[in-house]
C-alpha cells in the first residue's frame, strides 16, 4: 500500500525552563510571563529538544506501521529511526514548560501547502491535520482524483474556516473531526450534515470515538508530548490500522497505546504496539472505563426510569405516555448545548438505547460521538420475597446473553439498583432492612456486578435506602454502613475487581417524613464518615443518587459531602430527578418548549459541576 501525505512539516522546539531563575517576569496579579529579552547564552533550561512535528509525525507512525509513506513535495525521509531531508524548515513553534504547564508560541499563520501530483499512482492520498491548502492545491487534488479513481482520500478537518478543505469533504473515504472544547454552530452542522457518520471518527485531547465504540486516551506528559502531537498520532495509527485491515476497535486500540507510549520523535513499531495489547488485560481496560466515568467534576446522568416510573412522571403533567413522547423527553437531555463538559456518561433504558436521534443515529452512538459513555440499566424491577413486604430485585436470569448485546452495541458500563426501606417499630426499633434482605440484595449485586466485567462492562452497584421514610439520619447511617460492609464482602466473594465498579449510594440523610429535615452541613459530616468507614479504598468511585431529594437540596447536600473530602476516591453525582425535574415542567409535553427544558437542564448540571469544583478549590 502507497500513502501520500499532503501537509507542512513543522519544527517544534521544546523548552523545560526552570521556573526558579530569571525566564520570568511576573505582574501585578502575580502571573508569570516569559521574558521575551533574555541573553540567550544566560538562558536556564532543564533541557531543549526540538523534533519535526505535523505531517513529519504522520509519515513516521505510517512507516513504522511498514506502510510506504512519503509528503507530497518533500524530500522527507525516515532511516533508521532518524529523519533526513534536504528541504529547510519553514514553520517552527515554540513549545515551553515550566511548573508543569505548557505554552505555546505558533505562526499566526501557517505556510500555504503545496500538492504535488505522484508520477506514479497511490493507494491513499492523506491531507494531515498540518495542511493549509490553498483553491489551487485543492484544484490539484480533485482533478487528481478524476484521474487516479482507485485513489482513495482521507482528510483531517482542523480548520473548518478553509472552505478549500471543506470542499474535499464529499469526495473522502474516511474523515478524522478534531474536537475541541469550543463546538461553533457551524462545526456541529459540518460533522451532522455534511459528513457520513460511517466515515467520521472523533478525535479529542482525551478521547478517541468511531461510531459506537471509544477508546480513553492519555496526555500527562507535558514534557515530551504534547496535544498537538496526540491528535496526529492517533489519526495516522488509525489509518494505519484501517489500511491493515484492522478491525474499528483494535485500530482505536492501537492508537491509544500508541499516544500513552510515545515520546519525541519516537513513537511504536506496530510489534510494539501489538505486543503491548497482547498484555494489556481485560479489567484494566475495564478500570478505565470505570475511571473515566468518575472524572471530576463531571458526573454521570441517570435517563434510565422504567415504563412504569416515567408514565408516573407524565401522568402528573397530563403528559401522554406514548413511545414518541419518550423518545423526544429523553432527545432534550441528549441534545442539550455542551452536554459533555458536565457529563462523563449517561444510564439509559432498553428501549432508549434503541431508539434515533434527530440525525438518524440510535443513542448509543450519538453519545459516544458526544465523547459520552453510554451506559444501560439491566435489572428488571423489584419483586417482594415470599411472605414479606421486603424486596428483591429481579434480572438475573438471562442477563450473560443481555450483557454481550449490549456491548456489541456500543454500551460500556451497566447499573443495578436494589432498594431497601427503613421501617420503625412503634418503639423506635428498626424493623426493616432485614439481615435476610440484605444479604441477598447484596449477593445479587455482586453476581451482576461479576457478570457485567465478565462480558467487558463496568459495573454500577446501587444499593438504595429510600428516602421516603420516617427514620433519624443516625439509623439511616446505621443501615447505610450495614449494607455497604455485606456489598463489599460479597463483592469479594464473588471475585469483582473494585477497581473496574463504581457504587451509587443514597446521602445520610433522614427520611423524608422525619420530624426534623436533616440540614446540609450534618448531611455532609454524616455522609463522608460512612462513605470513609465502610469502602475500601480500591474502588474506582462513588456517585450520589438523589432519591427524590429537592433539585436545591440534592446540589446543597452533595457541596456538604464533597467539603468533607479528601476522599481516596473520586465522589461525584448521578442523578436523575434532580437534573431532569426542572426540564420536565419547562417542556409539558411540548416540542416548542424543547429549548427552554434544555436550559433548565443545563442549568441544573452546571450547579452541580460547579458545586464540586468550588469544594475543591
Amino acid at each position: 500500500m502507497n500513502i501520500l501525505v499532503v501537509g507542512n512539516v513543522l519544527k517544534d522546539v521544546y523548552l523545560n525552563l526552570d521556573s526558579r531563575t530569571e525566564n520570568f517576569e511576573t505582574d501585578k496579579n502575580n502571573t508569570k510571563w516569559l521574558d521575551i529579552e533574555f541573553n540567550a547564552s544566560e538562558h536556564h533550561f532543564f533541557h531543549r529538544n526540538s523534533s519535526l512535528g505535523g505531517a513529519a509525525i504522520s509519515l513516521e507512525v505510517l512507516q513504522k506501521m511498514g506502510l510506504s509513506t512519503a509528503i507530497s513535495g518533500s524530500s522527507l525521509r525516515l532511516e533508521n529511526d532518524e529523519f533526513t531531508s534536504t528541504d529547510p524548515a519553514e514553520i517552527y513553534r515554540y513549545i515551553l514548560i515550566a511548573d508543569g504547564k505548557t505554552s505555546y508560541f505558533v505562526p499566526s499563520e501557517y505556510k500555504n501547502t503545496n500538492f504535488t501530483p505522484p508520477a506514479e499512482p497511490v493507494d491513499y492520498l492523506y491531507v494531515d491535520r498540518s495542511a493549509e491548502l490553498t483553491t489551487d492545491a485543492a484544484a490539484k487534488i480533485h482533478a487528481y482524483l478524476d484521474i487516479s479513481q482507485n485513489t482513495k482520500l482521507v482528510l483531517y478537518v482542523r480548520n473548518f474556516e478553509n472552505p478549500n478543505l471543506n470542499d474535499l469533504i464529499p469526495r473522502t473515504d474516511l474523515v478524522f473531526l478534531e474536537e475541541n472544547r469550543e463546538r461553533s454552530e457551524k462545526k456541529d452542522a459540518l460533522s451532522s450534515a455534511e459528513i457520513n457518520p460511517e466515515k467520521l471518527v472523533h478525535i479529542s485531547e482525551t478521547t478517541l470515538s468511531y461510531q459506537n465504540l471509544s477508546e480513553t486516551i492519555s496526555v500527562d506528559r507535558v514534557d515530551m508530548l504534547t496535544h498537538l502531537s496526540v491528535y496526529s498520532i492517533a489519526a495516522a495509527t488509525i489509518l494505519g490500522g484501517f489500511i491493515l485491515g484492522n478491525s474499528v476497535e483494535d485500530s482505536l486500540t492501537l492508537a491509544r497505546v500508541n499516544i500513552e507510549n510515545s515520546r519525541l520523535n519516537a513513537v511504536l513499531p506496530l510489534s510494539e504496539m501489538q505486543k503491548i495489547v497482547e498484555n494489556t488485560s481485560p479489567a484494566e481496560n475495564l478500570e478505565l472505563i470505570a475511571a473515566s466515568l468518575v472524572l471530576k467534576p463531571k458526573g454521570i446522568l441517570a435517563a434510565d426510569e422504567s415504563g412504569g416510573s416515567i408514565k408516573k412522571k407524565f401522568a402528573k403533567l397530563n403528559i401522554p405516555d406514548t413511545y414518541e413522547n419518550r423518545r423526544d423527553y429523553r432527545n432534550i437531555f441528549f441534545t442539550t448545548p455542551d452536554l459533555e463538559k458536565y457529563v462523563n456518561g449517561v444510564i439509559l433504558f432498553d428501549e432508549t438505547s434503541k431508539q434515533l436521534a434527530d440525525n438518524g443515529q440510535n443513542y448509543v452512538d450519538f453519545l459516544t460521538a458526544r465523547r459520552i459513555i453510554p451506559g444501560i440499566k439491566v435489572d428488571q424491577g423489584l419483586a417482594k420475597f415470599d411472605n414479606s413486604v421486603e424486596t428483591y430485585t429481579k434480572g438475573l436470569d438471562g442477563l450473560d446473553e443481555r450483557l454481550k448485546e449490549y456491548y456489541i452495541r456500543g454500551l460500556r458500563f451497566a447499573k443495578w439498583r436494589a432498594a431497601f426501606e427503613i421501617h420503625l417499630s412503634t418503639s423506635g426499633a428498626i424493623l426493616t432492612p432485614t439481615t435476610k434482605a440484605i444479604e441477598e440484595n447484596c449477593r445479587i449485586l455482586a453476581e451482576y456486578a461479576a457478570k457485567c466485567q465478565s462480558a467487558g462492562l463496568a459495573p454500577i452497584v446501587e444499593p438504595e435506602v429510600v428516602y421516603d421514610g420516617y427514620y433519624s439520619i443516625d439509623q439511616n447511617a446505621e443501615i447505610t454502613g450495614k449494607i455497604l460492609d455485606e456489598l463489599f464482602k460479597k463483592l469479594a466473594d464473588f471475585g469483582v475487581n473494585l477497581r473496574a465498579c463504581i457504587l451509587k449510594v443514597n446521602m445520610i440523610i433522614a427520611g423524608k417524613n422525619y420530624e426534623t429535615p436533616s440540614a446540609s452541613e450534618e448531611v455532609g459530616q454524616k455522609t463522608a464518615e460512612v462513605l470513609k468507614n465502610h469502602i475500601p479504598a480500591e474502588l474506582a468511585g462513588v456517585v450520589f443518587l438523589s432519591g427524590g431529594q429537592t433539585v436545591e437540596q440534592a446540589t446543597d447536600n452533595l457541596t456538604a459531602v464533597e467539603k468533607n473530602g479528601p476522599f481516596p476516591w473520586p465522589v461525584t453525582f448521578s442523578f436523575a430527578r434532580a437534573l431532569q425535574d426542572p426540564a420536565l415542567y419547562a417542556w409539558k409535553g411540548n416540542n416548542e418548549n424543547a429549548n427552554q427544558a434544555r436550559q433548565a437542564f443545563l442549568d441544573r448540571l452546571i450547579a452541580n459541576v460547579e458545586a464540586i469544583r468550588k469544594a475543591q478549590e
